[in-house]
């Protein structure tokens, strides 16, 4: 009897440490799949920034008038390559706004209403990263960015 009563005991232990090794698991699960469409969401948007790149090593477009339509853009252009133009005409439109004050990323993304999730923030990230290699703004901290203007 005495026997048999470990044995019940030993199997409700053993069957509550299940659970809650299950209930970890599925949270564990749950904080994987919400980084993964985080990483998915980031890698389109460095898809489409590397495309755009790409295209504008193949067709130069810095040598065409400000003024002027850009000659080498044709209906063929992709959504990707016009989203990606239309997000850092957007990022310098809210930095004429803001004038020399220091932002951070997170800032401009809710500014444009991009941070709905983490991928649209890096999105944010990637642009503003590209802006300050390109000399368009500065990065005036670690994580802050501001206009190019002194």
């Amino acid at each position: 009897m005495v026997s048999a009563s470990r044995t019940a005991h030993s199997i409700e232990v053993t069957a509550e440490g299940l659970q809650e090794e299950l209930a970890r698991l599925q949270f564990q699960k749950q904080a994987l799949e919400r980084e993964l469409a985080a990483v998915v969401a980031h890698l389109g948007s460095v898809q489409r920034a590397l495309g755009a790149l790409e295209s504008a090593l193949v067709t130069p477009r810095a040598a065409a008038p400000v003024d002027e339509p850009d000659a080498s853009q044709t209906d063929t252009d992709t959504d990707a390559d016009k989203q990606y133009g239309k997000l850092t005409e957007q990022v310098m439109a809210y930095f004429a706004k803001v004038g020399d004050a220091e932002v951070r990323a997170r800032e401009v993304a809710a500014a444009l209403g991009r941070d709905a999730d983490s991928g649209s923030i890096n999105a944010v990230r990637s642009t503003l990263d590209r802006l300050v290699a390109s000399s368009r703004i500065q990065r005036a901290g670690r994580g802050l960015y501001r206009t190019g203007r002194s």
